[in-house]
């Protein structure tokens, strides 16, 4: 097909709600639908009620019944889903950070980052020594201030060095070691082979990006494929058929970190959470397959404490 120039004109946001309602999106409240569209635009509410379109999708006509609150609830669940999981990529990153610290350290030297024969690029490392370099002299970090008050080094020890490398940076530099003790024995660490990890961090530097420019989450599908682990040391899906460019392929994974991270944590159970405050979410469009909470990686066991809040939360919920 031959492209053609964009032509389309802005549309005040009183022009927007009347398109809206001429293709048959039901609007409660005028008022508040303007407020929404002036606050969050037209164009990126319309992610969340494209599902809500009528086949073909291209002649934009909504659905019989079809209502902007069901998309504007869409959105918010959206936002929650991106509020949570870079609240439990934190863990992740920063416990990478911290064994990437340790056995270079431990297996090299304090100084292992600048030396280029641990690497397999030259390119790549340099490039990754310039970002480092960077953010080096942005950092306004005290122990960096206290390091170039008292030592003549370019740049600080690893310790110092990653924690302020960004998650991109400190993936690339992983994914640039030669292979060998070191690299395996931090991979090993989470229970997975090199490749696998790896592959790992990459989708989780993409995933922590789509959240912090909050962009769409819950029915994306991602633009990576991370992949699929041949022999899991902890456990892993039973149903490996999945699809691994999903949301449901990504949370998978993060637990599967948790494991080794943090064997107290409440993601099913914030996630169970979560999923009951938006009733109207279909996961499987994020992916989950129809018996995913029969998956030993995704089995919910409340404890004392969890049931009480979750019978708080329904009461609050009525």
């Amino acid at each position: 097909m031959a492209k053609v120039p964009y032509t389309k004109t802005a549309k005040t946001y009183a022009e927007q709600l009347q398109m809206l309602k001429d293709r048959g999106l039901k609007i409660d409240s005028d008022a508040k639908t303007l407020h929404l569209l002036e606050r969050l635009s037209y164009f990126r509410l319309s992610g969340y009620w494209y599902p809500l379109l009528s086949d073909p999708k291209i002649n934009h006509v909504f659905k019989p019944n079809a209502k902007f609150q069901t998309a504007f609830l869409l959105y918010r669940f959206d936002r929650d889903l991106r509020a949570f999981i870079l609240k439990e990529l934190e863990k992740i990153e920063v416990a990478v950070r911290a064994q990437m610290i340790y056995v270079m350290a431990h297996g090299r030297h304090p100084f292992w980052i600048t030396d280029p024969s641990l690497f397999v690029s030259l390119a790549e490392h340099t490039k990754s020594i310039g970002n480092l370099q960077q953010e080096f002299k942005r950092s306004d970090e005290d122990f960096i201030k206290a390091f170039k008050i008292k030592y003549s080094d370019p740049l600080p020890p690893c310790w110092m060095l990653l924690e302020i490398a960004s998650f991109g940076t400190l993936s690339k530099i992983y994914e640039n070691l030669r292979p060998g003790r070191s690299k395996r024995d931090i991979a090993n660490h989470f229970g997975v082979d090199e490749t696998t990890f790896q592959s790992w961090l990459h989708c989780f530097v993409y995933i922590r990006n789509v959240c912090a420019h909050h962009s769409r989450l819950w029915n994306k599908g991602m633009s990576i494929k991370p992949a699929i682990p041949l022999n899991p040391r902890k456990t892993w899906l039973n149903n490996t058929s999945v699809n691994n460019n999903r949301t449901y392929f990504i949370l998978s994974i993060m637990l599967y970190f948790l494991q080794t991270i943090d064997r107290k944590h409440q993601f099913i159970f914030r996630f169970n959470i979560l999923l009951r405050k938006y009733p109207n979410v279909d996961v499987t469009a994020m992916g989950f397959p129809v018996n995913w909470k029969q998956e030993p990686l995704w089995e919910f066991k409340p404890s004392f404490k969890q049931n009480a809040r979750l019978l708080v939360a329904k009461i609050i919920k009525k």
